[in-house]
């Protein structure tokens, strides 16, 4: 019997910046670093590539209302940029 919903894997996949195998750290992780930063709550983070390196970019909105972007390393967990939007 054979499975007829096996898809051979896309070559393309496996070398796409995207794949999970180019960042150690997950996005729960680089929420916990962003908010360590800049106390509040997430309210959008997504995976990037900027400049040759695949980052995290974390929203987080202040108790006060403010709200920041922060970056950071999706293979170091450094934190790149704290920005006030």
């Amino acid at each position: 019997m054979t499975n007829q919903n096996w898809v051979e894997p896309n070559p393309h996949w496996a070398n796409h910046w995207q794949n999970p195998q180019y960042r150690l750290i997950s996005i729960e992780e680089a929420m916990m670093v962003a908010l360590q930063q800049v106390p509040g709550h997430v309210v959008k983070a997504e995976l990037e590539y900027d400049q040759g390196t695949v980052i995290y970019e974390i929203e987080i909105r202040t108790h006060d209302g403010q709200k920041y972007e922060v970056k950071v390393d999706a293979n170091t967990g450094n934190v790149l940029r704290v920005k006030l939007d």
